[in-house]
């Protein structure tokens, strides 16, 4: 990961200052590097030294990062990781466009690697990415959406590069189709668990601790499993309270609603959904050669359901 991060301060030079400046900003927020420390650990796991896997690391933090900027410009976001995000420091345009700098740079990168099928994967894996940022904005304010459109958003917003990293990690290890599929799987899995730990963080976790304003997807009107769990749990009249907030983004009475959510089962439920991504993710890992660091996947799939922050 110092490797990684070498690479990261290498690629960030800018002959623009303010490019520079945004960019340290929010990569150096202390982020926690999942996506780049996934494609070392299938790595490491298949054996594979190439050197490239470093340059790779960066490229899936840099995507990762740019739809960080781009996420809160659209969520007209002010916390991030407990400091303000870099649309509250340096504007909307200044990180819309250096997140259009991160996504080229991590183009250019990947052309360096000089193999089709990585610069394929990565290709399809922002694509991806970006239909699932605009399937989620026409979600928006919709109390009718269900499990499946859910699951749906998340695999394609937040899943898929967690896939795409660890299936980098399975080309460059040179691995037969079938291992690659399911180091595929792993990262799909784990990337799926990942968000909706990260949603259920949002009504039970401390604002203070998280790092972000608590119940934020509530204003934005942002449907995601621990309310669609809710929903099917809470009396009728507790439903029309919430979906009225989800279709208005009137938080009058979030704390009401917070506490509607925590006391109907609907984070249990969700927490159940994030336990099966989590142990599909077992599942796959264990089609692995066993060693440090496949254990180190399976033990990352288990203590990402203990996640606080």
């Amino acid at each position: 990961m110092r490797l990684v991060d070498e690479v990261i301060q290498r690629s960030l030079d800018s002959e623009v200052p303010l490019v520079g400046q945004v960019a340290q900003y929010i990569i150096g927020a202390g982020g926690k590097r999942v996506r780049p420390a996934l494609l070392l650990m299938v790595c490491g796991a298949l054996g594979c030294q190439d050197p490239r896997r470093h340059s790779l690391a960066a490229v899936v933090e840099f995507i990762h990062t740019a739809t960080l900027l781009h996420d809160d410009v659209v969520d007209e976001s002010t916390l991030r990781r407990g400091r303000h995000t870099a649309n509250q420091v340096f504007g909307n345009a200044a990180s819309v466009l250096v997140g259009d700098f991160l996504y080229s740079r991590a183009f250019q990168m990947m052309v360096q690697a000089g193999e089709m099928r990585i610069m394929e994967v990565l290709a399809d894996a922002t694509n991806v990415i970006a239909e699932g940022e605009v399937l989620q904005l026409m979600n928006m304010h919709d109390a009718s959406l269900d499990e499946a459109a859910y699951l749906r958003v998340i695999r394609a917003k937040t899943a898929k590069l967690f896939e795409a990293s660890a299936r980098l990690a399975a080309i460059l290890a040179q691995a037969d189709p079938a291992l690659e599929t399911r180091c595929a799987e792993y990262g799909q899995a784990l990337g799926a668990a990942f968000q909706v730990v990260d949603d259920v963080l949002d009504y039970e976790g401390d604002a203070a601790e998280l790092g972000k304003n608590l119940g934020d997807d509530l204003r934005e009107g942002k449907v995601t499993l621990p309310l669609i769990c809710t929903l099917r749990r809470c009396t009728e009249a507790q439903a029309r309270l919430i979906r009225q907030a989800i279709e208005t983004g009137n938080t009058d009475q979030a704390s009401d609603i917070l506490d509607i959510v925590r006391h109907s089962g609907g984070l249990q439920d969700a927490k159940r959904a994030a336990q099966a991504e989590a142990q599909r993710a077992i599942d796959a890992a264990r089609a692995l050669p066993r060693n440090e660091w496949s254990e180190g996947l399976l033990q990352l799939a288990a203590v990402l359901l203990e996640r606080r922050s």
